[in-house]
């Protein structure tokens, strides 16, 4: 089953710098489904037109009504070394799109809480309060 996982591929997101739908998806990495999400991403996100540069998470659910589901796709501002550390995370996975990968980056980003939530930002001590959003509209 093929992920949707925004890449870059697709439409281009609202920067949150320069308000041009230019931000887009580069190295990202998907992790195993969690208590509330079956799909679980984390993202670098960067902005061709103003060079803007975040990191991001998407998380899907498709639980509940048959043919409902739930996108979640937030942003983060961070500082370039954590874009850093997590870039390089990524890059050394073998297989990134895997989310049932074992490798030790899946395994770090991965992270669960006792009640089987991500807690993947939290566990690395990613700083959360200047988040925005990534609907795309």
């Amino acid at each position: 089953m093929e992920s949707a996982v925004p890449c870059m591929s697709e439409s281009r997101l609202l920067c949150p710098d320069c308000a041009r739908h230019a931000l887009v998806v580069g190295p990202a990495i998907e992790l195993p489904a969690d208590a509330s999400s079956d799909e679980i991403a984390l993202q670098i996100v960067s902005c061709a037109n103003c060079g803007c540069r975040a990191l991001a998470v998407y998380e899907e659910s498709r639980r509940g009504v048959l043919g409902a589901e739930a996108t979640r796709h937030t942003g983060y501002r961070v500082p370039v070394a954590t874009l850093s550390a997590i870039a390089g995370l990524i890059e050394q996975c073998p297989t990134p799109r895997k989310s049932d990968c074992r490798c030790p980056s899946h395994l770090a980003l991965g992270v669960q809480t006792a009640r089987g939530v991500w807690d993947g930002l939290k566990a690395h001590r990613i700083e959360t309060s200047r988040s925005f959003s990534l609907a795309g509209d």
